[in-house]
This record gives C-alpha cells, sequence and structure tokens, in this order.
C-alpha cells in the first residue's frame, strides 16, 4: 500500500501580477525520491518554500504525513530536514556547534542531542573536523555540513533544493551516495537539481515544472514515453556490410525501421518489446564484426528540452 508523505491539492502563489505556482497538485509517496525539475523561474523553490512553511500560500491545501499544514505546521515541521540552495551554516561556529544548533530547534538537548550531532557528522564524513570551523572548508564540505545540519533530528522527509551546486566532482559523488543512503534508511527525499545527470541515476520519480505549472510527472521511462514510443539501437561494424539484409532484420519481431550509413546500421525498435538479444544474435550469426552498440532511446534531457523548450541549466 502506497503511503503519501507529500499531498499537494491546488496550490497557487502569486507575487504581484507574476503566478509563481499555478494550481498545482501532487503526491510524494514515502520511499520515493523524487526529483523536481524546472528552469530558473519555474516554481520549484516556491514551492519548496510553501511545504515548508516558509511562504504562505494564496489558495490551496498541503498535506504532510497526512497533516494538513495549516493546522499543524509546528509539529508538522519536526518531521522535515531541509538542505537550502544558499549554504545556511554559521562560520563562527564549529561543525559540531553548527549541527548541535540546528538540532536544538527540532527540541534534542543534552547527550541525546550531542550523540545525534556526531552522528549526522559521521555520515557526512565530517566527524574528524568536528571542532573546524566552516570557514577552513571548501564548498564541498560546507555543503556536507548543509546536510549534516538538516538530518541529525532523523526526519522523515529531507527537502534538497540545489544540494550540489558549485562543487568539486568528489563532493558531488559523495553526496549523491548519501542521499540514496539516507532513503535506504527510511527518508522520503524531495531532490532538485540543475545537474541531469544526478536526477537519471538517483531519482524514482519526476515531476516537470514550467511558468508554475506542472507539465510532467512519472517515473523517467514514463515521461521518455511522451517523447516516443521506439527505441532505436545504433550499431557500428568493422566489416561484412555487405552481409547485412534489412529485409532478415525485419523479420526479427518488433523491428519497425532499418537505417545504414557509413558503417552503422540504425535499427528502430517498439519501445515495448525486447529483442536486444535476437538482433545481436543475426550478426554474430552472420560473421558481420560488431564494434560498438549504442542504445539511442532518448534520455531525460531531451525530455526535459522537448516539453520545456529550454535546456535544465540555461
Amino acid at each position: 500500500m502506497f503511503v503519501s508523505i507529500v499531498k499537494i491539492s491546488q496550490l497557487t502563489k502569486k507575487y504581484g501580477d507574476v503566478i509563481a505556482v499555478d494550481n498545482i497538485s501532487l503526491e510524494i509517496q514515502e520511499g520515493e525520491i523524487f526529483g523536481l525539475l524546472g528552469p530558473n523561474g519555474a516554481g520549484k523553490t516556491t514551492t519548496i518554500n510553501m511545504i515548508t512553511g516558509l511562504v504562505s500560500m494564496d489558495r490551496g491545501d498541503i498535506w504532510i504525513l497526512g497533516k494538513e499544514i495549516k493546522r499543524s505546521g509546528q509539529e508538522v515541521k519536526k518531521n522535515i530536514g531541509i538542505v537550502p540552495q544558499d549554504i545556511a551554516i554559521y562560520e563562527d561556529l564549529t561543525c559540531l556547534e553548527n549541527v548541535m544548533f540546528f538540532a536544538s530547534l527540532y527540541g534534542l538537548k543534552g547527550a541525546e542531542l550531542k550523540k545525534r550531532a556526531e552522528e549526522a557528522l559521521e555520515f557526512t564524513g565530517l566527524l574528524d573536523r568536528a571542532k573546524s570551523f566552516p570557514r577552513e572548508f571548501s564548498g564541498g564540505m560546507k555543503r556536507r555540513l548543509n546536510i549534516a545540519c538538516a538530518i541529525a533530528h532523523r526526519p522523515k522527509l529531507i527537502i534538497m533544493d540545489e544540494p550540489t551546486i558549485g562543487i568539486d566532482t568528489q563532493s558531488r559523488s559523495h553526496i549523491l551516495q548519501s542521499v540514496k543512503l539516507l532513503n535506504e534508511m527510511g527518508s522520503t527525499i524531495i531532490y532538485t537539481s540543475h545537474y541531469m545527470e544526478e536526477v537519471e541515476e538517483i531519482c524514482t520519480r519526476v515531476a516537470i515544472m514550467d511558468h508554475g505549472k506542472i507539465i510532467a510527472e512519472g517515473t523517467q521511462d514514463e515521461l521518455k514515453s511522451i517523447v516516443t514510443d521506439k527505441n532505436s539501437v545504433w550499431i557500428t561494424v568493422s566489416g561484412g556490410m555487405d552481409k547485412i539484409s534489412q529485409s532478415r532484420l525485419k523479420e526479427i519481431y518488433g523491428v519497425l525501421s532499418i537505417e545504414i550509413d557509413d558503417g552503422v546500421v540504425k535499427i528502430s525498435t517498439s519501445k515495448d518489446v525486447s529483442n536486444l538479444h535476437e538482433i545481436i544474435l543475426y550478426f554474430v550469426e552472420n560473421d558481420i564484426p560488431i564494434k560498438n552498440i549504442e542504445n539511442k532511446t532518448p534520455d531525460l534531457e531531451t525530455v526535459f528540452l522537448t516539453l520545456t523548450g529550454r535546456k535544465l541549466r540555461d
């Protein structure tokens, strides 16, 4: 049975004449890593700020863990961890003091407060720097401290708004692995990013926003099916072109069309048919040496560009 951690109904927010969030409805299930994508100005951060109670809604309703935030805001917030886009830590407090301060806002005290703070630092790989000051840290380490501050109270819902922006590859990899582990440990995560490869790697379901509206939502495969109902496989061969029979290849169940271009056999197949093994077997049985195989099925970036007309990082 699916349990809704977040349920949004007809959510709307205006700033003057500008509609930042336009009557959106959305459900996020327990255990998901839910990607929220959109170009700059699409309404993602405003939506997140309304979920966390930082911004008031003009119309609509939000339920977190079955409780309406208009009536149970303080109780709900105890179960939310927020990793903001802008680093929110105090440079004049040590690592440990930062985490303890933020965790104390959720009611943790005494020995339990320190224990949870140390666990959060250990989880983010910063326990050995507990007494260090953030001003000594790289951007990636500050981002990891930001995460430690958000998870020490063990929230059921973690919201991460661009948690890897402006950091090095190693730190980004560490954070992505942390997101997966937090999810495995029981946290539901809302994740926004300008890096499509991150979303493709970790998110179980994705919503795409543009101009304040949710224009598409689903699993990655469901979103890709919006763009095309076909798969495309490009097979580069290193000889034997004269042995290729397009009519024979078309006899393979699911093959729709074939194009041969300068040593590359471009085969379009039905998305619902798994026939790559049979296609490869044809080349092997006919002694046609395969040099390379590429799956040209549209990626999430292609879906995003098709739906919004813009690249994610424009």
